[in-house]
């Protein structure tokens, strides 16, 4: 298998599932007569952050890493969102940028130096591979996971075949 069948595909799967969900928590905040800023700013503890961070940095990491992994340029994502309609629209646009990135742009990025951000000011620099096992999927996944947890918590009815973004055929 290529890096690139084992970063890029699984971003944009995820990411696909996390429009399905989101989906369904608009619908749920409609049927249920919710306005939706309730959801979109819920959260599953005060001191974490609400719904619509979690998304916007579930579209960072995947499609900052992948322009990191290619040596393109980063893309600049301010965070503006405040509608699921435009959560979606981000998550469309992330998708776009990754698909748009040639397979052949990760040859070699295992093995390659990766420099991100880690912290106010500061950045480190590792391979693609510990790169991408260490630091981009783990917060990928972890932001995705709290997004899912943060709609069910709020009665979304979502099932792990949601979060793994399996259709029912």
């Amino acid at each position: 298998m290529s890096f690139y069948h084992g970063t890029a595909p699984v971003f944009t799967h995820m990411l696909t599932a996390l429009s399905n969900i989101l989906k369904k928590g608009q619908a749920y905040a409609e049927e249920k007569n919710i306005k939706p800023e309730v959801l979109l700013n819920a959260r599953l503890h005060p001191t974490m952050l609400p719904f619509i961070k979690q998304v916007q940095l579930a579209c960072d990491f995947s499609g900052k890493a992948c322009a990191r992994l290619a040596q393109i340029d980063v893309p600049n994502t301010p965070d503006e969102e405040t509608t699921f309609e435009q959560l979606q629209t981000r998550i469309e646009k992330t998708i776009a940028g990754i698909k748009a990135i040639p397979a052949e742009k990760y040859e070699g990025a295992d093995a390659r130096d990766v420099t991100f951000p880690s912290g106010a000011g500061k950045t480190r620099t590792v391979s693609g591979q510990i790169f991408i096992n260490h630091a981009a999927f783990p917060n990928f996944f972890f932001h995705v996971t709290t997004a899912y947890d943060i709609l069910r918590h709020n009665n979304v009815e979502l099932g792990k075949l949601d979060f793994l973004g399996v259709t029912e055929s």
